[in-house]
């Protein structure tokens, strides 16, 4: 089975053909660095991630770019309030946006690159617009100007007299007509700007992903993903502006786009209180947790995210670590991954809960078969559980780090240090024939969500 995806401007799935099957190119939409990433912009940093693995499985070469915005209006804002310069505060942002990925498992892109970084190509690019009858220049401004392509929001699937038609905001005064979008804007002597032939000023934002994309992937790629948000107006006014700068050269063969990320059944929003930063979730949940919950749902669906859901997600994950730990003296298999049933799971469209629901399958089997000492049975679903791991980018920790991973969330108070301080102290007591004081530790433990098995060979312990 060849890997097939969903294309948003066809509307249905296709097999993936590339353009270049020695050199694939993907290109997501990354943050804007003005705060800590919230849930919602995990979620596509996470599925393309997983599409990265995937491809990497099919393909030799594979170039991943996943950009930083760091110029935009809320940029500018958020550092004036903080009385930061713009790149005080788009370091800090950017760093912690690496690091939170980090927690989440996501593999390195190819390439990272920012906006600030890319001014002299975003300003050719809208030259050639503008030579080309594309784009005009009005009060220090250039615009796109959209009634120059005949077939503009094909992507979004909108008729442009529509759109226009349908306009209810004030149209500013140097717009020709309401659907045309900044290229590039004048700054004021306060705002960050660089030297252009129409005056100092700064990009528009829709201009800065298809400089990047020229720049590092070139005219045309095989795979652009992002948030279903996205499609109109940015990823619409990207294809206009790329095509009508390339003489209509297709921008990109497949668009993909994730579904909307709801909280508790609402849509995420600060004025209702259930906005999350995963900064914040970090301290709660430990990184894979959040992970496997945003791929517990098919990527184009919507996903209600919800304590629940992380903590149905734990406990999926404490399933399949606790299958690994079982077959931790049965070495793995060799297989080939592409032979089995959930790789092709992956290869349709990414299906990802069909991947999950396989891997609580081979959890199962391991511990079946383990009791009925079908050892090569059992390093077969090790294998393949560990390899479907690998892909989805979980059970990356060995089982005895993931179970005595310690998170606020268990609230006992309780380090390493002190939980081996008071196994030592059981032990101690035992040793004596204290046997109250022994099991009274153990309560205490327990009580504080620490198990203990004790075996022959010693005391063992892990986080329930």
């Amino acid at each position: 089975m060849s890997l097939t995806v969903y294309n948003t401007q066809t509307r249905k799935k296709e097999p993936f053909t590339p353009i270049d099957a020695n050199h694939v190119k993907m290109y997501v939409c990354g943050p804007t660095v003005y705060n800590y990433i919230h849930i919602g912009n995990a979620r596509p940093a996470v599925v393309f991630d997983v599409l990265f693995r995937v491809l990497k499985t099919c393909y030799s070469n594979v170039s991943y770019a996943r950009n930083i915005t760091d110029i935009d209006d809320k940029i500018i804002k958020a550092a004036a309030e903080n009385g930061q310069s713009i790149t005080e505060l788009t370091d800090i942002y950017t760093q912690a946006y690496e690091q939170d990925m980090q927690s989440l498992q996501t593999l390195t892109p190819t390439i990272s690159p920012k906006a600030t970084d890319h001014i002299a190509e975003m300003i050719n690019m809208i030259e050639s617009l503008v030579e080309n009858g594309h784009a005009y220049c009005a009060e220090g401004h250039v615009l796109f100007d959209v009634n120059s392509m005949a077939d503009y929001g094909k992507l979004s699937n909108r008729k442009l007299e529509d759109m226009l038609d349908g306009a209810r905001v004030e149209v500013a005064s140097y717009k020709r007509a309401a659907g045309d979008f900044v290229l590039w804007k004048p700054s004021n002597d306060q705002d960050p700007g660089w030297d252009s032939p129409w005056g100092r000023g700064r990009p528009g934002w829709h201009i800065e992903c298809s400089a990047m994309i020229e720049t590092h992937l070139g005219n045309t790629i095989d795979i652009h993903g992002g948030g279903r948000d996205l499609i109109f107006p940015h990823h619409e006014n990207e294809l206009a502006q790329s095509e009508c700068a390339h003489n209509k050269e297709q921008y990109v063969k497949y668009w993909m786009h994730n579904g909307y990320l709801n909280i508790n059944g609402e849509k995420m929003s600060k004025s209702l209180g259930n906005f999350f930063t995963v900064r914040d979730l970090l301290e709660i949940y430990h990184g894979e947790t959040i992970r496997f919950a945003l791929l517990s749902a098919q990527y184009r669906s919507e996903l209600d995210f919800s304590d629940q859901l992380l903590t149905q997600s734990k406990a999926g994950l404490d399933t399949l670590y606790g299958a690994l730990q079982k077959a931790s003296d049965v070495p793995a298999a060799n297989i080939d991954i592409k032979t089995t049933t959930a790789y092709n799971d992956l290869l349709d469209d990414l299906n990802t809960p069909k991947v999950i629901a396989a891997m609580h399958g081979l959890a199962k089997t391991i511990h079946v078969e383990s009791g009925n000492n079908n050892l090569d049975t059992v390093a077969t679903a090790k294998a393949e559980l560990l390899a479907l791991g690998e892909l989805l980018g979980v059970l990356q920790l060995d089982t005895e780090t993931w179970f005595k991973h310690a998170t606020p969330q268990d609230d006992n108070g309780l380090s390493e240090d002190d939980i081996h301080a008071l196994i030592a102290q059981r032990i101690e007591a035992k040793n004596n024939k204290d046997y109250a004081t022994a099991d009274s530790i153990r309560k205490e433990l327990t009580e504080k969500g620490i198990v203990l098995e004790d075996s022959p060979t010693g005391t063992t312990w892990k986080r329930q």
